[in-house]
């Protein structure tokens, strides 16, 4: 990969990774209520998690909703319903200390898991594989370059998270909070949606 395309490619990472989508938004609401310690496995399996995806796509998944066009309504559906119950969790989110069943933040499994059903990420992989990508070695590239920007894409969010944090202070600032995120997570999966149905 010449000097000129990887350098488009880390901007299109960048600026793919670093915008508000649910992945960002839930580690904000994950930061905010829980601090940064508790939300590394959150953080970890959103990295990890993409980067798998983006290599399994580069490798061929993606010519799966080729040859079978329903998977993207599958998919959509599944995203809907998925991302729905993360919102209401988000929402009711209890603070730390609580006792409260919704007071935790999601493990690495979930995180990572969470890829497959993440409409903002199916349409930045296969965008990215379908520009960037040439064989299997041209995928690790392009996984690499998002593995490396999701990091700091997603540390910048969890910090903002923390930040965020000192100014709820009372269980009513914290509530508005969190059904805000929230909202934002439900308003997230509309563009992401249509990305990922018109591909």
């Amino acid at each position: 990969m010449d000097t000129d395309i990887l350098l488009a490619l880390l901007a299109f990472a960048l600026t793919a990774t670093i915008t508000p989508g649910p992945n960002n938004i839930m580690i904000m609401a994950s930061g905010a209520n829980f601090g940064i310690r508790r939300s590394v496995p959150h953080a970890a399996g959103i990295t990890v998690g993409f980067w798998v995806m983006i290599v399994l796509v580069g490798l061929g998944l993606g010519r799966a909703f080729e040859a079978w066009p329903a998977l993207r309504t599958v998919l959509a559906v599944c995203a809907a319903l998925y991302l729905g119950r993360l919102a209401w969790k988000v929402a009711r989110a209890a603070a730390p200390g609580s006792g409260a069943e919704a007071g935790r933040p999601l493990t690495f499994l979930q995180a990572a898991g969470f890829q497959w059903v993440n409409p903002k990420g199916w349409a930045m992989s296969v965008t990215a594989i379908t520009l960037y990508a040439h064989g299997a070695a041209g995928a690790v590239v392009v996984a690499s370059a998002f593995g490396v920007l999701t990091v700091v894409s997603v540390g910048t969010w969890l910090v903002a998270g923390t930040q965020v944090r000192r100014l709820l202070t009372s269980p009513g600032r914290l509530r508005v909070f969190n059904w805000t995120m929230a909202a934002l997570l439900l308003a997230s999966l509309g563009p992401a949606l249509v990305a990922l149905l018109a591909r």
